[in-house]
């Protein structure tokens, strides 16, 4: 028989979009970005799409640009993103009496964003959530460990985690799904994000949260 979520040991949370809305500094970031290659984009709504993917791969995709554009882009990014963008963000409402809920209860909780690393641990640190969590998990400065599966094997080395069905990954856009299902854990759909709920349920999302509150009541029920 499946293990209720409740008995899940591990919580692993994605950053943007699941624990914060960046999408002020992370579109600001784009929009910097785009305008060094004289493309200007002033739609913020037209570069939400930016948020939880690997940047460079969402360069590629949505600007047609070569690998190598994509990683000059990156850097460009991070010009902007490093000293302003990081912290034109705000933690979802309630997210921090869920973190508490949670840790009450005796989960470890855990992030796993394709943000890097540096970067998650600043801002975990500027908005009072560092504490709550036993590890944070994100990609390399040099652009390695990008790929959602590759941050959540990391998370999974790094806690010395062997027993799989003891964690849930948390996030709210496929990629995190899709991350989670090559590793071989399941993973909760957040609807408050930027995923929509045909995105995640088509993904192959285990469980939907519509909201904030709702992490907690579907794993604490």
């Amino acid at each position: 028989m499946e293990k209720s979520m409740i008995q899940k040991e591990y919580l692993f949370f994605d950053l943007d979009g699941t624990l914060t809305d960046s999408s002020e500094g992370i579109t600001k970031g784009v929009m910097y970005s785009l305008a060094k290659f004289g493309i200007q984009e002033e739609r913020m709504e037209e570069l939400l799409k930016f948020i939880g993917p690997p940047l460079r791969d969402s360069f590629m995709k949505y600007y047609g640009f070569s690998e190598e554009e994509a990683k000059k882009a990156v850097i460009y990014y991070r010009e902007y993103y490093q000293n302003t963008g990081l912290f034109e963000n705000k933690v979802y409402p309630g997210m921090e009496d869920v973190l508490i809920a949670l840790k009450q209860a005796g989960k470890k909780l855990v992030v796993a964003t394709s943000k890097p690393e540096e970067y998650a641990r600043r801002i975990l640190e500027r908005f009072g959530l560092y504490d709550y969590f036993d590890y944070i998990a994100g990609a390399g400065m040099d652009g390695s460990r990008t790929k959602k599966a590759e941050v959540i094997e990391y998370a999974l080395e790094s806690c010395d985690i062997t027993d799989k069905e003891e964690v849930l990954m948390i996030g709210d856009r496929e990629h995190d799904v899709f991350g989670a299902a090559q590793v071989g854990i399941r993973c909760m759909g957040v609807l408050y994000g930027f995923g929509s709920r045909q995105e995640l349920e088509l993904a192959g999302a285990a469980y939907i949260a519509e909201s904030v509150a709702d992490i907690e009541r579907l794993i604490l029920k």
